[in-house]
């Protein structure tokens, strides 16, 4: 990796870094660690927008802050799927989706914050003085 062509950029991701070698780890392999954590409130409010619009939802026409606050621990994925349950359940039920139906969704959703909170923490702690932060 370290031998790469100029203008190349290598991009891993790792939910695990306890597992690499450190060799793998080392300054040269990579040039920067990022910790990319879960989103907080104006990212959430930014992926329900582009879940909504990639729906083909309007999504001015959703209370987005109201679904972004529900949304608090859940990773960008967990926020697509309660709007796609949503849109299940809304078609299920021949209406049209709703907040109140993706915030029902949202509070039947139990995110991997929660089910996997110590190893969360514990990637959290790993971050720490060790790499830098992906978000502001």
């Amino acid at each position: 990796m370290q031998d790469r062509p100029p203008g190349v950029f290598v991009v891993a991701t790792c939910n695990d870094v306890g597992s690499l070698s450190p060799g793998f780890m080392r300054r040269g392999r990579f040039d920067e660690i990022f910790f990319v954590d879960l989103p907080d409130v104006g990212e959430r409010e930014a992926i329900v927008r582009v879940q909504l619009g990639r729906r083909k939802r309007e999504p001015d026409a959703f209370d987005v802050t109201a679904i972004a606050a529900a949304t608090d621990g859940f990773a960008g994925a967990e926020i697509e799927g309660a709007i796609v349950a949503a849109l299940y359940r809304a078609f299920a039920d021949r209406s049209e989706l709703s907040t109140d139906t993706i915030l029902w969704e949202a509070g039947a959703t139990t995110p991997l914050s929660r089910t996997r909170a110590e190893e969360i923490a514990a990637l959290r702690s790993w971050a720490a003085g060790r790499a830098t932060p992906a978000s502001a």
